[in-house]
């Protein structure tokens, strides 16, 4: 009964530690995202040069948003039936996900619209909060 007793008394902490480290494991809590489609918009007809120019604009708000650590994943899609693309971004407010979206020239200007949704996952890998790391 001793050895029994002891046994668990030495064993205890462990489990404990064990217990406490999967509370505190990122991969065990869920954090909100927001998730955006983006849709063709109402106004598609500028001429090429512009088009061009606005698509080059939006290359430029991704890698800005990416490099500020706001913009976790985007990129677009090989059919165009769901959306033209997407984005999933890590802000606090719906609100503050909004003004950064009329950052993007292609959703200023009407190409393209976005259609905003909360989106859940850990906080792991890529949704990692903050700046990506530099290799």
């Amino acid at each position: 009964m001793k050895k029994s007793i002891l046994t668990v008394l030495i064993l205890l902490p462990f489990c404990l530690m064990a217990q406490n480290k999967s509370n505190t494991d990122p991969a065990s809590q869920i954090k909100q995202f927001w998730l955006v489609l983006l849709k063709k918009g109402p106004v598609r007809n500028q001429d090429s040069l512009t088009a061009a120019k606005i698509q080059a604009g939006h290359m430029a708000n991704i890698n800005r948003l990416y490099e500020a650590g706001t913009l976790k994943v985007a990129g677009p899609f090989a059919e165009e039936n769901l959306a033209q693309g997407l984005f999933i971004f890590d802000c606090p407010t719906k609100s503050e996900l909004e003004s950064l979206l009329q950052t993007d020239p292609a959703i200023k200007s009407g190409r393209l619209i976005a259609d905003i949704h909360p989106w859940y996952t850990a906080p792991i890998g890529s949704f990692t909060p903050g700046k990506p790391k530099k290799s």
